[in-house]
């Protein structure tokens, strides 16, 4: 029997980030980022920078993080990360969402259905919480330690 290996999903995102790369940039401040996901499996990241690739939207070794949204609740709705940290928020709901700081330090902008963005987490350590701008009811917490 002939053992055959599946195409691993990093070497997929890698592929497809070449694509998106070279066509793909973002009008939003440099500390965030939208895009549509080409597939449920992709999702959006950002450098510094504005330019936008595709990465798988589980956590890295990279140490990214990630919050999902799906019925109208962040997942998980308490997040602890390093300051300057990357975290990507996808949406899965059947709406337009935001993540947005309270004090306004750290905004993705609108994400439709479907899409994902990335922000940096803030260099000020404590709690920052945060809300959907749209739907006020949702709410989290950013922990940055």
């Amino acid at each position: 029997m002939t053992r055959t290996r599946p195409f691993p999903a990093a070497a997929a995102a890698l592929l497809l980030s070449v694509g998106l790369a070279a066509c793909s940039s973002s009008g939003k401040p440099a500390n965030t980022t939208t895009s549509a996901a080409s597939s449920p499996a992709a999702s959006a990241s950002a450098s510094a920078g504005a330019s936008v690739t595709a990465s798988t939207p589980a956590p890295s070794s990279t140490g990214a993080l990630q919050v999902t949204i799906k019925n109208f609740a962040f997942a998980p709705a308490s997040l602890t990360v390093k300051p300057g940290q990357t975290v990507t928020v996808v949406n899965q709901d059947s709406t337009t969402h935001t993540l947005t700081a309270s004090d306004k330090s750290f905004d993705t902008g609108n994400i439709a259905p479907g899409a994902s963005a990335t922000f940096t987490a803030p260099q000020q350590t404590g709690d920052h919480p945060y809300i959907c701008t749209i739907h006020p009811f949702m709410h989290g917490t950013l922990t940055v330690g």
